[in-house]
């Protein structure tokens, strides 16, 4: 069966193409606004597959320029109403459909303190679009499938863009001009493996770290949503503090180890857990021997957990089949959420 949720997955990449062609000059100019800003710290505003995009963007930010970002908790400004001293910094809403009305309520909040106020949005005629200062339009185009997938890799690219212009990443500027191309070999990557060693599953542990987190973040949440499957995301530094404690023999972990200075401990943990008997499935890229998954690489590093996701939304669809359900119809759930 061609789900909706395959189908926008492999979309991703024009997605990505797209966004390039019809946001990137806006980013440049958003990001020339903020180089001239000295700002102290940055807020991000998201639920769902969007914070987890915003992780990417704090890990992404902080690395590189220097800024910290936090990810606020909503409830603060909409139940709380908390003075929060915010004039002249930044505060970035990452959404598909820009309509839960607390994303909406805090971004008003958040401007009318003084923030400057960024919306990442898919649909650009939306009421958190009408509340910010700056509107950058993701580019997935129309998502119907409730799994979201090219709007979480488009949101992936945007936050990356803007980083990249925000530095004059040159570098990184040029891997995302063939961010198009990467990510269409990343569909072809085979992670049947995946789907074999999952179908009976109950429970399963994801973990990356870095700017990984972000992923394994997102594929935790996609297994739960497409496959009934009860998942946990956690980052490698994280396992030996209490979750390790859960794993025996045949407990299934799927381990992100992407290129960058968390590898080694990634790798050093699937070796371990392997030890102990767990069902690893190591996600790594082709140099390393051990992996069961291959992780497609991009032309910058930091651009790696996009392929990976990729991949993953690719398995995931295959597996919620396997297991008898359909992607499309996550049980309870609908495309767009309005929270409080």
């Amino acid at each position: 069966m061609a789900s909706l949720m395959l189908e926008e997955a492999l979309a991703a990449p024009d997605a990505v193409a797209a966004q390039q062609m019809y946001a990137d000059e806006g980013l440049g100019v958003l990001a020339h606004a903020l180089a001239e800003r000295q700002l102290r710290f940055a807020l991000t505003v998201a639920r769902g597959s969007s914070d987890h995009a915003a992780n990417y963007f704090a890990y992404l930010a902080m690395q590189r320029c220097g800024v910290p970002v936090v990810s606020l908790p909503m409830s603060l400004v909409t139940l709380h109403k908390a003075p929060l001293q915010v004039e002249g910094q930044l505060a970035v809403a990452l959404s598909q459909s820009g309509q839960s009305p607390d994303l909406v309520d805090t971004m008003k909040a958040l401007g009318e303190a003084g923030a400057m106020t960024v919306a990442l949005v898919n649909r650009t005629q939306s009421p958190l679009a009408e509340c910010c200062d700056w509107v950058v339009p993701l580019g997935a185009g129309p998502e119907k499938s409730v799994a979201a997938t090219k709007s979480y890799i488009t949101s992936l690219s945007a936050v990356a863009r803007l980083v990249a212009h925000w530095q004059l990443d040159a570098g990184l500027l040029e891997a995302l001009d063939r961010l198009p191309e990467d990510l269409a070999r990343a569909t072809r990557e085979d992670w049947s493996h995946g789907v074999e060693t999952l179908a009976g599953a109950e429970q399963i542990m994801v973990v990356g770290r870095g700017l990984g987190f972000a992923v394994a973040l997102e594929a935790a949440l996609k297994f739960k949503e497409t496959c009934a499957l009860q998942a946990e995301a956690f980052s490698s530094a994280e396992i030996r503090h209490g979750p390790m404690a859960l794993i025996d023999e045949g407990y299934p972990l799927l381990i992100f180890a992407p290129r960058g200075p968390e590898q080694a401990g990634s790798l050093a943990l699937a070796a371990d857990m392997r030890a102990r008997g767990a069902r690893v499935l190591l996600a790594a890229p082709a140099d390393i021997a051990e992996r069961n998954l291959t992780l497609a690489t991009a032309a910058d590093p930091a651009l790696d957990p996009l392929l990976a996701i990729q991949s993953f939304y690719l398995m995931a669809a295959a597996l919620s089949e396997a297991r008898g359900l359909n992607p499309d119809e996550p049980r309870h759930l609908s495309k767009v959420t309005c929270t409080r």
